[in-house]
């Protein structure tokens, strides 16, 4: 195995490795900001209020709404990728289990902690699974998918998405409060900053030695005490 073939499979596990991590990540976070209750974020309160009218744990809400998204992909012809297929599990899961654990939580002294180390985590899970660039989360794409097909911009085809799911969300009976404005301040910035922390090296080009010319021809032999390495 040459060097480039290495380096480039260890390329692949890390990638793998970061969107997974993420996906946890942001589930974890999530379900940390459910049990702060001082205000979700725009799918979050999405998903909380749907879960308020069928009874459906969170997680499981989420990963329903994900798919759903994921099929409004078709008409924008939005090509999935891994990490958008695994998006959509992943971070249900997470999220449901981390409610397991964390359990209802005390004070203001107790939840604001707890709704800041969730929306700092936030940004740290979307700096690592997209950095590891195995596609967009269904609702990312469904963003840009619009914008391609409308040829409005990204920030008004998020901004009018976000409005909809939040008041949608809010009528359901989902949590909107300052935890909500914090977080649409907030993760932006984080977001950025955690992208160039976790940024990747591009893969190494795989090198190919041409094979020698045919036929009979001088052959160099290396000088004594020296061996012909791949370089």
């Amino acid at each position: 195995m040459s060097d480039s073939t290495a380096r480039n499979g260890s390329h692949l596990t890390r990638r793998l490795v970061q969107l997974y991590v993420g996906l946890t990540l942001y589930g974890a976070s999530s379900a940390l900001l459910v049990r702060a209750e001082l205000g979700l974020e725009p799918w979050g309160v999405l998903h909380q209020g749907l879960t308020e009218l069928t009874g459906i744990s969170i997680g499981v809400v989420s990963i329903i709404v994900g798919a759903i998204v994921l099929l409004l992909w078709i008409p924008l012809r939005q090509r999935p990728g891994l990490g958008t297929v695994s998006n959509v599990f992943v971070v249900g899961l997470a999220m449901d289990g981390t409610l397991a654990l964390v359990g209802d939580l005390g004070g203001y002294g107790v939840r604001i902690p707890v709704l800041v180390l969730g929306i700092v985590l936030n940004g740290v899970a979307t700096g690592l699974y997209i950095a590891a660039r195995f596609g967009p989360g269904p609702r990312d794409g469904l963003m840009t998918g619009l914008n391609r097909v409308t040829g409005r911009s990204i920030r008004l085809m998020r901004t009018a998405i976000e409005v909809a799911v939040v008041v949608t969300g809010f009528l359901l009976g989902g949590s909107l409060g300052a935890g909500t404005v914090l977080y649409a301040l907030a993760i932006g910035p984080l977001a950025q900053l955690f992208l160039r922390v976790f940024e990747l090296p591009a893969p190494a080009p795989v090198t190919v030695t041409p094979a020698p010319p045919a036929g009979p021809g001088p052959v160099a032999t290396p000088p004594s005490g020296q061996a012909i390495l791949p370089q």
